[in-house]
């Protein structure tokens, strides 16, 4: 990510000012043949995040600390996502999982609890199908995969918008879509959230990005999983949902609640990014959900 000059591009400048004091560690190892870029911060037992579709793992800026308080955090990019290596053309989602398999590996000999974001929560809880054993908490957030994904229309062009023609205008109709109110985190971010926007458009730019998000949607994000599939699942998991998101509307959450047993923390005031508008709830709602005695 460098000019030919030796200067870092926009894009990078970007991605270290959103990093920048955030007390996080960043590495680049092959996980199943694939490089993988990411942040590790704390100590403790070993919790994993995974982001959301055409994102990236400084997207958890504003809550990494408060998480690696308690735990050994690692945030990563998705293969072709932020600066993990290009997807090969030969991935399936089995891959992927041995993907996370390896990155489980790094925790060590203790399971971790794996949190999953939209997309992430919809890999994270594929993998929980026949993995369960490997996991000691499963924390679900407005996630997909748990039912068809009918998004509220406005989002939907939102969405269209961005991914055709990535520009600050787009980007901000969209965000107006991704979160229930964009200026007071605008506010509470400062220039990170000028940065952000930054590194975001740098990335949906990018062809390997594109090329990622269309195999990650395509096989793991929007098809369903079978309910038998979600029953399968032995980790103890719970949800956290946005009240206001309307991408993957609060019925999923409350569905699923109802159908397998699982906890819902139920965030207000935020759409389907909870972690970035309301950063100290979802911090609670994560470290709250424990698994029965």
């Amino acid at each position: 990510m460098s000019t030919h000059s030796g200067e870092i591009s926009a894009g990078e400048h970007a991605r270290r000012l959103l990093i920048a004091g955030a007390g996080v560690e960043e590495h680049t190892i092959e996980l199943a043949a694939m490089s993988t870029s990411y942040l590790a911060a704390g100590e403790g037992p070993p919790l994993i995040l995974l982001h959301g579709p055409g994102e990236f793992k400084e997207r958890w800026v504003r809550v990494i600390d408060g998480l690696s308080r308690t735990h050994r955090v690692l945030a990563p990019d998705f293969p072709g996502h932020g600066r993990s290596g290009p997807v090969p053309g030969d991935v399936d989602p089995e891959r992927v999982f041995a993907w996370l398999d390896h990155l489980i590996d790094e925790c060590g000999h203790e399971r971790p609890v794996l949190v999953g974001h939209i997309l992430g929560g919809s890999v994270a809880a594929r993998y929980a199908v026949g993995h369960s054993e490997r996991l000691a908490r499963l924390v679900l957030v407005d996630s997909l995969g748990l039912a068809k994904f009918r998004p509220n229309p406005r989002f939907a062009l939102g969405l269209i918008a961005f991914m055709a023609k990535p520009s600050e205008r787009s980007h901000r109709r969209f965000m107006n879509q991704c979160l229930a109110d964009p200026e007071p985190v605008a506010r509470a971010m400062g220039d990170q959230w000028t940065a952000l926007r930054d590194y975001t458009l740098d990335r949906a730019k990018d062809p390997d990005v594109k090329a990622a998000m269309k195999f990650f949607m395509g096989a793991l994000g929007v098809p369903p999983i079978p309910h038998s599939d979600l029953a399968a699942i032995t980790t103890p998991t719970s949800l956290v949902w946005g009240r206001a998101d309307k991408a993957n509307r609060l019925r999923v959450a409350q569905a699923a609640s109802e159908r397998f047993g699982w906890p819902l923390h139920i965030i207000d005031a935020a759409a389907d990014d909870p972690p970035m508008e309301r950063p100290s709830e979802f911090i609670a709602a994560v470290l709250s959900s424990r698994p029965p005695r």
